[in-house]
């Protein structure tokens, strides 16, 4: 089982800067200022050759516990029942303050282990901090600084003593088992080839997260994005509220459906760019627009009472530019009085603003209460298998003919018939068509769209992005020197 390891302490301490610097990448949002951390985010720690479950969660205040900041300790109270060791970090440069002396005495009472950072050490400057945390009473305190990178050896032998003690705290006896016959020796079979040898060819690694759906959740702020995930999910995984904008880091989750391994990332609320003023907020976006870049399928959810406002579309139309598969989801679908009316709207308005992607799923639910939410997973991975799709040449090529059959490109410049004369499948995800011509840059845009809405509609392919690439066909007489009549022109 995982070692877990979870970082607590008050606001501004430098808890995501240490979780950031554990498991070697930018995951966690970093700012001066306080309480930037809402959620609790889970990554995978390493120090030298130590690997462990790592939580990064909010800052510790004395709060009201339906007040916003009591749900986000509430979070973190969740990661501290669940973890094996807990790293409870002060600000080494400031000193022990009343609230870290509070925090520390409920922490002694939750009977966890835990193990005292004083950060921000870096030279001299924590020194008098550093002596002032034996006060707390949590044993001897580590000099750390998150920011620099120092301490860390001191931590790595922390943590693989607390390893240690786990181990042995949780051992069993493995119960003793009865010898069994040698039947390799009576067959002359080798126990370390034949069947075994086939499981290991058979059960091959094909590389970490291989197989894995990464699904990333985005919309506008307090459309039911966390609501969501935590339906899914089937816990308080994430700060839900009726505040807008409580999502501020894109917090990737490991899930299973069925027999599908999912990532399931939730996503800061999207606003209009011009209305992002602040430099959290935009933090936040920034952060949310990489989770899409990263993503396979990416659910975009709507406020079913204001559905495809123009920063739903402009959502949509930059998933599909980036190649991800697209599900649309009318969320608070229950607040709805006339429901063929929205759906006749939504349809409609998909139709015509997003003809790149014609026919994209749209599932009904509400988040809340749960109902309809079964319907979105089906969605999701039949859109995840189209757009893994992969069609025959001989497939394509026949479609192609009976296409240009039917409606024939249009004259080029001067004149010129524009000629379709091969069509191949370069890739998947997205299904991207290579198309060979004898006038590559001058194919209407409309005649391109009828390709790409022909070809979705003839092998069931509905809103999963496509892309085309025309190609010149080269003239195999000119590569050789030769020109039938009159050889090279």
């Amino acid at each position: 089982m995982t070692f877990t390891i979870v970082i607590v302490g008050r606001p501004n301490v430098g808890k995501s800067t240490l979780f950031n610097r554990l498991v070697g990448k930018r995951l966690a949002l970093v700012d001066d200022q306080p309480g930037v951390t809402r959620d609790r985010r889970e990554g995978q720690g390493r120090i030298a050759g130590l690997e462990f479950r790592l939580f990064d969660t909010a800052g510790l205040e004395d709060a009201d516990a339906a007040s916003m900041e009591g749900r986000m300790q509430r979070q973190t109270e969740t990661a501290l029942d669940d973890a094996d060791l807990a790293l409870m970090m002060i600000d080494g440069r400031a000193g022990v303050t009343p609230l870290d002396q509070h925090f520390a005495d409920w922490m002694r009472r939750r009977n966890k282990p835990i193990l005292l950072l004083a950060n921000k050490c870096e030279g001299a400057a924590g020194d008098g901090g550093l002596a002032e945390s034996w006060a707390l009473g949590l044993g001897e305190p580590l000099a750390v600084s998150a920011a620099h990178g120092e301490g860390l050896a001191g931590l790595h032998n922390a943590i693989l003593e607390a390893m240690e003690e786990h181990e042995a705290r949780n051992y069993t006896p493995p119960e003793p088992v009865a010898p069994a016959e040698d039947e390799d020796a009576d067959s002359g079979a080798d126990p370390d080839s034949g069947a075994a040898g086939e499981l290991d060819d058979e059960f091959e690694d094909d590389g970490p997260g291989d197989g894995i759906l990464q699904l990333a959740i985005l919309g506008r702020p307090n459309a039911g994005k966390s609501t969501l995930v935590n339906r899914l999910l089937g816990e308080e995984r994430q700060i839900t509220g009726p505040e807008p904008g409580l999502t501020r880091d894109s917090i990737g989750t490991a899930w299973q459906w069925g027999e599908q391994p999912i990532r399931l990332i939730d996503t800061a609320g999207l606003r209009r760019q011009a209305r992002v003023s602040e430099k959290l907020e935009k933090l936040a976006a920034d952060d949310a627009v990489r989770a899409m870049e990263y993503a396979q399928v990416v659910v975009l959810i709507l406020d079913a009472r204001a559905p495809l406002e123009r920063q739903d579309l402009t959502i949509a139309r930059r998933t599909l530019e980036e190649g991800r598969a697209l599900v649309v989801a009318a969320n608070k679908w229950d607040l709805v009085s006339d429901r063929t009316a929205a759906m006749g709207q939504l349809r409609d308005r998909l139709e015509t603003s997003l003809t790149q992607a014609r026919g994209v799923t749209v599932v009904t639910f509400s988040a809340l209460t749960g109902r309809g939410v079964e319907k979105l997973m089906p969605a999701v991975t039949k859109t995840y298998k189209c757009w893994q799709t992969r069609i025959s040449t001989a497939a394509l090529n026949r479609w192609l003919k009976h296409m240009t059959e039917a409606h024939p490109p249009p004259l080029g410049p001067h004149g010129r018939r524009i000629r379709l004369r091969y069509m191949t499948q370069a890739k998947t995800r997205p299904p991207t068509f290579v198309i060979f011509t004898n006038l590559t840059e001058d194919l209407p845009a409309a005649y391109e769209r009828y390709l790409q809405n022909g070809l979705r509609e003839y092998f069931d392919l509905p809103g999963v992005p496509l892309r085309f690439i025309m190609r010149k066909q080269d003239n195999p007489y000119v590569k050789s020197g030769k020109s039938g009549k009159g050889g090279k022109r």
